[in-house]
């Protein structure tokens, strides 16, 4: 039966809040010799630090050293970012103003001076993209035979073909909306692309208003169907979109009326969601009431076509009730996410080079003398996997499929944050509770934009026998973990899965994680012990290999941080490497700064957020970040330190580099509102493999973006004498390849 904790987990969580926050708070205020006060000023402001980093994603869509249809994918890309962006941390902010909560960032801006100037980038930023695409991308696009079509450019055996598509498959599923004194003006649904329609009625000369909603549920690029080139005989891809093929046929909607203007539009919504989980008896329920809150979320953001008339603009922005700042005038088409519909094109050439993940070394080096056995690998030694270059199928994937099967597996525990459709992790479960296993799943239902697909696997699972719980009420469970028991001649042993992305075969492919499977004692007694505090009552859990947030994470990094910084003042060697998403977490950059100043070399590697300022003089000139964004979606976390303190429980160097990887980006919901977990790696080769991992990425011979003291981003792609540097993801597709072993 599914469970959410309620009274006593509420105090219970208050305590452990309290307790980490103290802990912190000791950290932080420890006595350190030379300690001066910081600059004021020393963040960056974290919603136009992502802004920088959306711009990052469309500098890839200009870039031409990209394949074509790449480059396209990346302009859906952008757009795809900005919607959630708007719907998330501009609703936000909105939500704050109006409810009269204006606190101040630790940028020192003011919610309003945020709103502002994400406002200016933002309407930079997107008229930036949606001219390149249509002056850039479209006439390369069309070079390549791959053509975005108007009505008035089709042949008349075209037009006929098209005009019986749209009798027979969109005018039936069509409804216009008119406004009148009978008819308010309708609802517009977020992200959903409609047409505003000015018609004229010829017997009164009066105008009237309506609606037409483009159908979501169908491809809004249809196929011209005239595939070949007459002059050449090469093949062609046509297209027109949904939308200009209705205008076309408007006459269908509104018969006997005189058609004045048709434009597409757009409305952006609050889509975040709030529930509040101390009021309610079933999340479950609640977070589906919420769901269907999210629909009518305030507009946030009006884009219409720069073609629209200033009456038909100013009547759209006052019956959706925003701003002139709100309305975004951009040339047609709107909605650039349905360039995301040219990737199925069967045109290879203009695609990246098809990449197949290969079965990790140390899998396979034992499946050459048997059959395959991943428990077996476990047991010869800890597996460290890197996707989406080794592969999710035959490892993880095949981890949980094995358990489920073995009939001497007496128990899986599992979290999911995000799955797949038709997962066949979710399969495994279920079919391990069929066997009569004891499965445990920590179903994450708050996993923003997924929390309809999370509540469908919850209810599928407990119909399946399996235990469903949702974890601590107040926290989201973020973690990556796994724990299968299994019974052996020895006794129990508990076989480990510690990751950093989701259990999601698709992603898995499209994502760089780490995860590291283990038969270590110490691994899964702290597993077992984190499981029981997410299914029960465990509040004083105390763990030997892993940080958990929110309790040990920021506190156990702060420490190791400060450990680097008193080996600097004491002339030692001392050295950090960061590999995350983001960083923004003030009490963390603090101490990244003191431990520059005190000599402290700290490189960092980061995806998106960044409000940590880089080489400034007499504050962290001895930091350097770069951010990496490419063919997949850095995803992986890594912490690696350049000393320790000597031996520790469980397996590991008492010497040496520490090393830990785990889910937990350096941002305050990772560290104070979500479960999240590290686990240390104590291989010496696979920390010196990790080490070089952020090397080769903060290599200045390898592509990545350098920020600058100011906040921008400056492009490293090519060598001063204009060749090509190493692109670190095609570089390790390379190094994996190479490596013997087993296709997926």
């Amino acid at each position: 039966m599914a469970q959410i904790f309620d009274a006593p987990s509420k105090a219970i969580l208050r305590s452990q809040i309290a307790e980490h926050i103290a802990e912190t708070d000791k950290v932080d205020k420890r006595d350190r010799p030379d300690e001066s006060p910081l600059p004021e000023d020393r963040f960056f402001d974290r919603e136009l630090s992502w802004l920088k980093f959306n711009k990052r994603v469309l500098e890839l869509a200009e870039s031409n050293d990209l394949p074509l249809l790449e480059r396209a994918n990346f302009g859906a890309i952008f757009a795809s970012n900005l919607d959630e962006f708007f719907m998330v941390r501009v609703a936000g902010l909105k939500r704050r103003i109006d409810s009269g909560i204006a606190v101040t960032a630790a940028s020192g801006l003011s919610p309003r001076q945020q709103l502002r100037a994400i406002s200016e980038q933002a309407h930079r930023l997107q008229d930036e993209h949606a001219h390149y695409i249509i002056e850039h991308i479209l006439p390369a696009l069309a070079e390549e035979r791959i053509m975005l079509l108007s009505w008035d450019k089709l042949t008349a055996p075209e037009q006929e073909r098209l005009s019986k598509y749209y009798r027979q498959q969109i005018f039936p599923v069509l409804t216009p909306l008119a406004v009148d004194p009978a008819h308010p003006f309708p609802y517009i649904s977020g992200n959903s692309l409609n047409l505003a329609v000015l018609v004229e009625n010829p017997a009164s000369g009066k105008s009237h208003f309506a609606r037409v909603k483009i159908p979501d549920n169908i491809n809004r690029l249809v196929p011209v169907d005239d595939l070949t080139d007459e002059e050449t005989r090469e093949e062609r891809y046509g297209f027109i979109t949904m939308e200009n093929l209705i205008i076309a046929h408007l006459e269908s909607l509104f018969p006997g009326m005189i058609i004045k203007e048709a434009r597409s539009f757009r409305v952006t919504r609050n889509e975040d969601i709030d529930v509040e989980e101390d009021d309610a008896e079933n999340l479950l329920n609640a977070m589906e009431k919420e769901l269907l809150r999210r629909r009518f979320g305030p507009p946030i953001r009006l884009e219409i076509s720069d073609a629209t008339s200033p009456f038909l603009s100013q009547l759209l922005a006052s019956q959706l009730r925003v701003s002139d700042d709100e309305v975004y005038r951009l040339p047609a088409p709107l909605d650039m996410t349905v360039l995301f519909e040219l990737q199925g094109l069967d045109r290879p050439d203009l695609k990246y080079r098809p990449f197949i993940p290969i079965t990790n070394r140390q899998i396979a080096e034992v499946e050459s003398s048997h059959a395959q056995d991943i428990f077996a690998s476990i047991r010869e030694h800890d597996i460290l996997l890197h996707h989406p270059y080794d592969s999710f199928s035959t490892s993880v994937q095949a981890f949980l499929a094995q358990a489920a099967a073995d009939p001497r597996v007496l128990a899986i525990k599992q979290t999911l944050y995000r799955t797949s459709s038709n997962s066949p992790i979710i399969d495994a479960l279920i079919d391990a509770a069929h066997a009569g296993k004891q499965v445990l799943a920590l179903v994450e239902i708050k996993a923003r934009f997924d929390e309809d697909a999370n509540i469908a696997w919850a209810r599928k699972l407990e119909r399946a026998g399996v235990h469903v719980v949702y974890g601590i009420v107040g926290l989201k469970t973020h973690c990556k973990l796994s724990l299968v028991v299994r019974q052996e001649a020895g006794g129990l042993r508990r076989y480990c899965h510690v990751g950093t992305g989701n259990y999601n075969p698709k992603t898995a492919r499209l994502y760089t994680d780490l995860g590291l499977l283990t038969v270590d004692p110490v691994v899964g007694q702290d597993l077992t012990r984190l499981f029981n505090q997410l299914s029960g009552y465990a509040p004083n859990s105390s763990f030997h290999r892993l940080l958990v947030a929110p309790r040990t994470v920021r506190t156990g990094l702060i420490q190791r941080i400060q450990r680097e910084e008193e080996a600097a003042r004491a002339g030692k060697e001392a050295w950090i490497k960061i590999k995350v998403n983001s960083i923004v977490d003030e009490k963390t950059i603090d101490a990244l700064y003191r431990a520059s100043q005190a000599g402290v070399s700290i490189d960092i590697v980061e995806r998106g957020i960044c409000a940590l300022k880089p080489g400034v003089p007499g504050m962290s000139e001895n930091i350097r970040v770069r951010s990496v964004l490419g063919r997949f979606l850095e995803h992986s976390r890594i912490y690696a330190f350049a000393n320790t303190d000597g031996p520790q429980i469980g397996e590991g160097p008492a010497t040496g580099p520490e090393v830990w990887i785990g889910s937990a980006d350096l941002m305050h919901r990772n560290l104070d509102r979500r479960v999240e977990a590290l686990v240390r790696i104590t291989d010496s080769e696979q920390i010196n493999e990790l080490i070089r991992y952020v090397d080769m990425q903060m290599d200045d011979t390898t592509v990545s973006w350098h920020m600058e003291p100011d906040g921008s981003y400056v492009l490293h792609s090519r060598d001063e004498e204009g060749r090509p540097l190493v692109d670190s993801q095609e570089y390790l597709i390379k190094t994996h390849q190479r490596r013997p072993s087993t296709n997926n």
